[in-house]
């Protein structure tokens, strides 16, 4: 089977290789163009371009999936089937229509829960405790195809964006040769997605992730796990904007919003509804440091109000 690759980052990356490794012939991969990435501004290239290069598959990095000259190049590439996961682009139906076996998507949450861009995150901030991957066949509409199989796994109770992503995106990948085989075989059933049901995950944005001391622990401790590694959920301190990492929510412990209760040993800082215990912290301009060595650096004391 021949196939067309679409994807950008990290999340991608097993998919690919499982595709490579099975011996599926990837005739081209489409990804986004190279962008300057952190403080340096230095052009990096995608996860998924730097595999397509040691792989020497041939590459595409079109400003978007509307590029005229795009349709004509991959026309010639006689793809079978086209695969997607988080490229970063609506795809035209023109281009979703090109393979004779049309195109399918990994989406990283038991759909139709979740459509949108950050569904891993939502699921996480939401406080699910299951979510999983669905393969479906790609449609104009945000994430609205058929289902043609769908794997769920659970949410463990301290996991954090990244550590979920990396697990989703092996997951993804096991389940994209599974949905392949089926389709081989002729016994891959689609199934109509009730958009009734459906829910959304917007984009992360980063004022998204600051935090509101108001809220609950539990409430701030999802954001935070939902926000690591990136962006990072955030809050105004004294010192300036730092970033949490690593909570722990600490019941019965009361005090005003945002203020901090101990740092001998461990910071702690009060919520609206019980505490935080905070283990590493992130100031603006430095990496990332325990709270207690950022607390022996006099950035934290007790009675600090942060958030205001």
């Amino acid at each position: 089977m021949r196939v067309l690759f679409w994807g950008t980052p990290e999340f991608a990356t097993a998919p690919l290789r499982a595709l490579i490794g099975e011996g599926y012939e990837v005739v081209g991969v489409v990804t986004q163009p190279d962008k300057p990435q952190g403080r340096s501004r230095q052009i990096i290239p995608s996860p998924v371009k730097q595999i397509a290069t040691e792989e020497e598959i041939p590459l595409f990095q079109p400003k978007n999936a509307r590029d005229p000259e795009l349709l004509e190049k991959l026309s010639g590439l006689k793809p079978d089937i086209s695969i997607g996961v988080a490229y970063g682009h609506i795809l035209p139906q023109k281009i979703i229509d090109l393979p004779a076996k049309g195109t399918l998507n990994i989406h990283a949450s038991m759909l139709p829960l979740l459509r949108g861009a950050a569904p891993i995150q939502a699921a996480i901030r939401q406080g699910l405790s299951e979510t999983g991957i669905t393969i479906m066949r790609v449609v104009r509409a945000l994430d609205a195809g058929p289902i043609l199989l769908q794997t769920a796994t659970q949410i463990f109770e301290d996991e954090t964006f990244g550590e979920l992503q990396e697990r989703l995106s092996e997951l993804g990948a096991l389940s994209l040769l599974e949905a392949l085989t089926l389709i081989s075989v002729g016994g891959a059933e689609e199934k109509t997605q009730d958009d009734a049901r459906a829910t959304s995950a917007a984009k992360v944005m980063r004022e998204s992730s600051r935090i509101n001391w108001s809220d609950s622990a539990l409430e701030i401790s999802r954001l935070i796990r939902a926000s690591d590694p990136r962006p990072g959920a955030f809050t105004k301190t004294p010192k300036g904007d730092v970033k949490m990492f690593g909570p722990k929510a600490m019941d019965g412990i009361k005090g005003e919003p945002g203020e901090v209760l101990k740092t001998i040993g461990e910071l702690v800082i009060a919520c609206g509804v019980d505490a935080l215990r905070i283990a590493e912290v992130q100031p603006a301009g430095k990496s990332r440091m325990s709270a207690q060595e950022w607390v022996r650096g006099r950035g934290a004391k007790v009675g600090d109000r942060y958030g205001v």
